[in-house]
């Protein structure tokens, strides 16, 4: 595995789409075309002071000539949007990566998308190839209003009566079960704040949803302030080596310490930078990017452990 390349892009337009959300249209000062991509994809940005987030692509996946993100002032979080918002400006110079996508779209007679918040950004570019396809599709987006709801009114040129806005200004809340039980060939959407993932989830899964036809992309890391982190042992296939995992530490810390080179970026288990492979042992899975099928042979090393054993393919 190998990091990903880093692009020094230049901001050509930075606006605030809402009075927290800052939105930046980033292009190659040289080249006429960055990257291709697909709906769904993220990249990292590389602050000044060496932080890494990652954020999703909401533009036009069709248009090359640019890349466009939109970043959610947390004045509570960890620094980086808030660094972010502070130093990027039109004329700056942002350090970006390559894209990468962990949330695609699939094939499907019938899209249905729950969208909370800056969730949005993801499914914006989404709903635009689909548009442009013909595709039949439905987006629900809850805000807290009108004036704090990013990027409404470029969704609401591309959904047109294909969107129902959830504003609580309004008094307006949405109900998981809005869903409806899953036709042949529906596939549903999920890209939010986790507790917004865990309801819809748990409301498909009553309804009748197949967890493969069920996707979610957390905004946020997975909370559990109930889980006690145990030791477990790590062997590596290709040698034979195991590795001790102390309780208070990540198995990621730990196959750094031994001299294995790993890919990372957000360290909770949102980007999936880390993922790798492993072959046999029981996952405890703490990520919101591996889905449920592949976690049968993927695991995240910042966040996820094991019961006793497990030994990674690397």
């Amino acid at each position: 595995m190998t990091a990903r390349v880093i692009m020094k892009l230049k901001v050509e337009a930075a606006r605030l789409t809402t009075p927290k959300v800052l939105h930046l249209r980033l292009v190659h000062p040289l080249k006429p075309e960055l990257p291709a991509w697909e709906p769904g994809a993220h990249v990292d940005l590389r602050l000044p002071d060496g932080k890494i987030r990652q954020y999703s692509l909401c533009g036009d996946p069709d248009d090359r000539s640019a890349y466009e993100i939109a970043i959610k002032r947390e004045d509570a979080g960890r620094g980086g949007s808030r660094g972010a918002h502070e130093t990027l400006s039109e004329g700056s110079v942002a350090h970006v990566s390559a894209p990468r996508n962990n949330f695609p779209l699939q094939q499907a007679d019938r899209h249905l998308f729950v969208v909370g918040g800056i969730g949005v950004t993801p499914v914006l570019a989404m709903v635009r190839r689909l548009s442009a396809q013909g595709a039949d599709f439905r987006v629900d987006f809850c805000a807290p209003s009108e004036h704090d709801a990013p990027l409404l009114p470029e969704l609401r040129a591309i959904c047109g009566e294909r969107l129902r806005t959830w504003l609580s200004s309004d008094g307006a809340r949405f109900d998981p079960r809005e869903i409806g039980r899953a036709q042949e060939g529906d596939q549903l959407y999920v890209c939010g704040p986790q507790r917004l993932l865990e309801a819809v989830r748990a409301a498909a899964v009553e309804l009748g949803w197949p967890e493969a036809r069920i996707h979610a992309e957390a905004f946020q890391a997975t909370l559990d302030e109930n889980f006690k982190p145990e030791p477990f042992d790590a062997t590596l296939a290709s040698t034979g080596e195991t590795l001790h995992v102390p309780a208070d530490r990540s198995l990621l810390d730990v196959l750094r310490d031994h001299g294995v080179t790993m890919p990372s970026s957000c360290e909770l288990g949102v980007c999936g930078s880390c993922v790798c492979g492993y072959r046999d042992g029981v996952v405890i899975h703490r990520d919101s990017v591996i889905s449920v099928t592949d976690r049968q042979h993927r695991i995240a090393p910042c966040v996820s452990r094991a019961r006793v054993a497990v030994t990674l393919d690397l």
